[in-house]
């Protein structure tokens, strides 16, 4: 009987071992979906990444090197035969019956061995509340699109939570350096402390529990986990607690930073080592570090630089020899000084922002370094949104430039790659899939006749007339500036804390279009001239109810300037039949928005409660979710910089919130002209009214999409 147990226990262990998770991958998309498609793993005889698309008999056959090569060219199959866009407005689909054979093998092959994906901002904006049934969604769509090197930092709270108290913190001191569900982020880029916490010991239970299913799962297709290294960080007051020789690095808005362990300190290598046997318990060795010290303004005074890199990097080389440390490049990171003595080889640098600032080497950029990052090797990033915040964008002609442009450079010669460093995801899919094609695309091409190719696998099949309307989009809001430093999409001025002359909601983009609104309404006169086509397209209606919403949005822009103007020359009448116009123009875009799970506030807030187990842990992780997305931060906060920064224009915020905002302040201009002397509004009363109410919001389409959007279109924005 032993023996018998004995030969189950080890048919059960190789089972797990040789299962394909491709075949799992594709009967996520439809059941049965891997009988119909053989794979095929095949050695690279140069070392490159490839795929081929292949036929035997009745089966269509992808071949790669690996199985995220296999995925590529499965994603690629489906979008150039089979017509089906997987995306995350969608990652199963209906297949025909018999797929679409391939006539003549096709071949693709990449030199650049690196796919990345994810910024630390990415784990709150977009993901602070998944679970395990999301996680796996877009682990699948991570290998559907090539990537093979991935940001992953969930749970490394717990790891901390360790740490500390292995050097002597108690609890409460600990969950008031750890931040909350929503802020975790920017505490790992040692930005803040704290704030949005403190956590419950479940918290950091689930979230161990969370990041080993991840990690299992991006292993088993071959996808490399970024972990968070070691940065120096310690909290502020290491120097009082621990007797550490620490520097300040100041403040990051209102929030004091972590402290800065001096590389000097004769106990860093110590504490380094014991975050990287923590981290090791809980998760294991990983082959590439996170660490990004002095993120985004942090003060070096009083730092030897040099010797903070040798520290770091010699931390890190005792936890993992064959490790490299993965860097971020914004601002003035990395400073140069720490860098410039490394070993070739041993740092990966993201030029995270390459669609707008690139440090590479072009000398149009604010940030361009004449050498580049020299020795280094690096990766061509499209980071595009910032906040999560809503809105059409893209520059779609200068991504695809920038990167053959790079290769030609003297910098090309390190250039390992290309990635994806958002803030947030869901959102202008037709940028992330332009971007990891490129790796597969040889030579430079022509973005009209790719689109063609798109559109027609996004809707599943060609049509002209959306072809137009995705023309207008490219020459639109897929062509801003390439010098343009504006920090994502043109703003929604319906979500700008209201005043009379606004020209940015957050503090980093602007409400003024750098595009003919008049050419993107055309966008939209043309979806909808076919939408009755369309209907139940899931992609179709997707993109319909966004170019609709920026439409609305664009002239929700200049009617406020109406309104402002009718104010400042006191036309009375004119003014509130303008105020009304406006607010009305809110209530048609909430109206318009619950059409879409996407686009409801409904959507973020009940998935923040759905992983709470208790009803406080409930209360905290919608307070959570609510305040990251309107105030960020305390009144300090709100009122120098970071209100509305995440804002969303979504359905139920927006007439829940946004209105009440504008309603408040019209109310107390037509005070003012009728001679009296109101008080004035404090909106951040209001705004963290909001976030600490519980009502409830639907999270599931309100109505029809394509009947909506018609019926508020031509109502309200068409001159027809």
């Amino acid at each position: 009987m032993k023996r018998i147990c004995l030969l189950l226990s080890l048919f059960v262990i190789c089972s797990i071992v040789i299962a394909n998770p491709i075949d799992g991958l594709l009967e996520r998309i439809e059941k049965g979906t891997s009988k119909k498609i053989k794979t095929e793993i095949v050695s690279s005889s140069d070392g490159t990444d490839f795929f081929e698309l292949d036929q035997d008999r009745d089966k269509i056959v992808i071949r790669g090197n690996n199985y995220v090569s296999i995925a590529t060219g499965i994603n690629w199959y489906f979008k150039y035969y089979a017509n089906i866009h997987l995306s995350w407005n969608g990652m199963s689909a209906k297949l025909p019956a018999k797929l679409p054979e391939v006539k003549q093998k096709e071949r693709h092959e990449t030199k650049h061995q690196i796919r990345y994906y994810l910024n630390y901002c990415t784990f709150s904006y977009s993901m602070a509340f998944w679970d395990w049934e999301r996680w796996q969604k877009e682990i699948d769509w991570m290998a559907l699109h090539g990537i093979n090197l991935a940001l992953s930092i969930t749970g490394t709270e717990a790891v901390w939570a360790n740490v500390l108290d292995k050097l002597g913190y108690n609890k409460e001191e600990i969950n008031k350096f750890i931040a909350g569900s929503g802020f975790l982020a920017w505490w790992q880029m040692n930005n803040i402390e704290g704030w949005g916490g403190p956590n419950t010991d479940q918290w950091y239970k689930q979230q161990i529990g969370l990041q080993k299913k991840i990690l299992k799962r991006v292993k088993e297709y071959g996808i490399e986990p970024v972990y968070p290294g070691y940065a120096g960080m310690l909290p502020s007051n290491a120097k009082e607690k621990l007797g550490l020789n620490v520097s300040d690095p100041g403040f990051w808005g209102e929030f004091k930073r972590p402290a800065f362990l001096q590389p000097t300190d004769p106990r860093f290598s110590e504490i380094a080592g014991l975050y990287y046997s923590e981290l090791e318990k809980l998760f294991g060795k990983a082959k590439y570090y996170a660490i990004d010290p002095f993120h985004e303004g942090g003060s070096v005074e009083g730092v030897n630089l040099e010797m903070a890199g040798k520290a770091i990097m010699d931390a890190m080389k005792k936890a993992n020899p064959e490790s490299t440390w993965v860097a971020q490049a914004w601002q003035t990171n990395p400073r140069p000084a720490m860098i410039d003595n490394l070993n070739k080889g041993d740092l990966l640098i993201l030029d995270l922002f390459s669609d707008c600032r690139p440090m590479w080497g072009p000398k149009w950029s604010l940030w361009y370094r004449e050498q580049g990052y020299g020795k280094h090797e690096w990766v061509y990033c499209m980071l595009l949104n910032f906040g999560g915040r809503t809105g059409l964008y893209g520059k779609m002609e200068h991504i695809i430039n920038g990167y053959y442009d790079a290769q030609s450079h003297h910098s090309g010669q390190t250039l390992q790659g290309v990635g994806t460093t958002m803030e947030a995801i869901e959102n202008n899919p037709v940028m992330y899939e332009l971007l990891y094609e490129l790796p597969w695309r040889n030579q430079r091409f022509d973005k009209y006749t790719w689109l063609k190719e798109y559109t027609k696998s996004r809707y599943s099949k060609s049509d002209s007339i959306i072809d137009e309307a995705w023309q207008i989009l490219s020459n639109t809001v897929y062509a801003a500036p390439k010098e343009s430093v504006q920090e994502g999409t043109t703003e929604s001025v319906f979500a700008a804390c209201p005043q009379l002359d606004i020209t940015k909601v957050s503090c980093c983009s602007a409400t003024h279009p750098f595009y003919n609104t008049d050419s993107v309404k055309l966008a939209a006169d043309k979806m909808l001239s076919v939408a009755d086509q369309y209907k139940g397209n899931n992609n179709f209606e997707y993109d319909l109810i966004d170019v609709v919403r920026q439409t609305i949005a664009n002239k929700a822009y200049y009617l406020q300037k109406d309104v402002t103007k009718a104010f400042k020359e006191n036309k009375k009448a004119e003014f509130k039949r303008l105020k009304d116009d406006f607010l009305t123009l809110i209530l048609v875009q909430d109206s318009l928005l619950e059409t879409r799970p996407e686009f409801m506030v409904g959507s973020w807030i009940n998935q923040a409660k759905k992983i709470g187990r208790t009803e406080e842990e409930k209360k905290l992780y919608e307070w959570n979710a609510r305040t990251q997305i309107t105030v960020w931060g305390s009144r300090i906060s709100a009122e120098t910089g970071l209100n509305d920064y995440a804002y969303k224009e979504w359905s139920g915020i927006l007439k829940d919130y946004y209105y009440a905002r504008w309603n408040a302040f019209f109310n107390y201009l037509e005070a003012k002209m009728d001679g009296e002397n109101p008080t004035e509004i404090d909106f951040y009363t209001i705004s963290e009214k909001w976030t600490n109410e519980r009502n409830l919001y639907p999270d599931k389409a309100q109505s029809d999409p394509v009947d909506r959007a018609k019926h508020l279109y031509y109502k309200y924005i068409s001159n027809k």
